[in-house]
């Protein structure tokens, strides 16, 4: 069989014109072709080509109250990028968005915590299923999601909540009620419910154990390697770990950072990069980023460091959520003023496209998905 050696620009031409289910799995055939695939601009250009949705679903409030989602995005490069609101206006009663996925599934929810109640749907197709309730816990940690296959769909959903707050009543809490019954030498049992939607149905997963001084960074979690991951930070240590479920096994493990990101006098954030684990590390001292990627023998690189003296003031009230494309860092301002700010900066060109959203940000979920139907309950 011939065999052809074909450039740069020509296979730019052919994958930006392809499904994006077929440009996904050319990605796994080799490391040019992922890396061409993850530079923002072929990004942008296949969106086009392929009426591709692409973007950030951003959930914003204004004192507690919900407000419609938005999709941010940059994909029409020429123009003033505009959000796009309320693409969930489909669903049968108002939502908050408690999870997303890169695949563009939506989890939704009457409450803003989470509550019992959960609708799962597709935006690009304004599918929808009711997902059943589960064990009812009313002091939650958080809910996660990743899709474990495309053909046939199969997702999982991660419930978390921490024991020693089984049996309060919300509607009775006092000060004195929320003093946890834990010594500080006592670790801490953690509550884990998964649904699966190849069964349907929700189980009680194994407890997992923390230390009384670990905490939940204010972080959204982040889908990579097959995994859900939780930033962490042990009070008593003074250092960061990386909290990992792994979405086939259904286990639990901890990785440490390197040791230069230690203390909390660093941002430190976890993130999504072409498909690995990473950590963005912001000094801001010296006004340079470095972002990490967690390799195939669990050691973490240094991939790039960013001078961000150009548009410090600029982003000065920003902070860096995740990564759109290999080139550029996505922002989400932060503080108490309502009317907020996106930002998209390519680190490459040095270019800076800043968005302005509905109000206070409360989470932030890149989408990447067609408009081909799914079917998102089994018969």
């Amino acid at each position: 069989m011939a065999s052809y050696d074909f450039s740069d620009e020509i296979l730019f031409e052919i994958f930006s014109r392809a499904e994006l289910k077929t440009m996904k799995k050319c990605r796994v055939l080799s490391k040019e072709w992922k890396d061409l695939t993850y530079e923002s601009s072929f990004m942008r250009l296949h969106s086009e080509r392929t009426s591709t949705m692409e973007g950030y679903l951003v959930q914003c409030s204004r004192i507690f109250t919900s407000l419609p989602s938005e999709l941010v995005s940059i994909v029409n490069s020429g123009l003033d990028p505009k959000p796009t609101r309320d693409l969930l206006n489909f669903l049968p009663q108002p939502t908050w968005i408690v999870a997303a996925v890169n695949g563009g599934l939506v989890l939704c929810s009457r409450s803003r915590i989470g509550g019992n109640s959960f609708i799962i749907c597709k935006p690009t197709t304004q599918q929808w299923e009711v997902i059943p309730s589960p064990k009812r816990r009313i002091w939650q940690a958080m809910i996660s999601m990743l899709v474990l296959g495309s053909n046939p769909l199969r997702f999982k959903i991660v419930r978390l909540s921490d024991s020693r707050y089984d049996d309060i009543d919300r509607d009775r809490v006092s000060d004195s009620d929320s003093e946890s019954e834990y010594s500080d030498e006592e670790d801490v049992s953690w509550h884990c419910e998964i649904f699966d939607s190849k069964s349907w149905e929700w189980k009680q997963s194994d407890d997992f154990k923390l230390t009384y001084y670990d905490s939940f960074e204010n972080t959204q979690d982040v889908s990579a390697c097959g995994g859900l991951h939780w930033l962490m930070f042990n009070h008593e240590q003074d250092k960061r770990t990386i909290l990992s479920f792994d979405g086939d096994k259904e286990e639990w493990g901890m990785t440490s950072l390197p040791d230069s990101l230690g203390g909390k006098g660093r941002r430190v954030a976890h993130v999504s990069y072409q498909g690995k684990l990473g950590l963005i590390n912001h000094s801001y001292e010296t006004k340079m980023l470095d972002i990490w990627i967690l390799n195939h023998e669990k050691i973490w690189i240094k991939k790039h460091t960013i001078n961000l003296e150009s548009i410090n003031e600029k982003v000065s009230h920003s902070r860096f959520h995740s990564f759109y494309g290999a080139d550029t860092l996505f922002m989400v301002d932060i503080g108490l003023v309502d009317i907020k700010w996106v930002s998209f900066y390519n680190f490459m060109t040095h270019k800076l496209n800043r968005i302005m959203v509905g109000g206070s940000i409360d989470s932030a979920y890149f989408i990447q998905t067609d408009s081909e139907s799914v079917k998102l309950k089994p018969e």
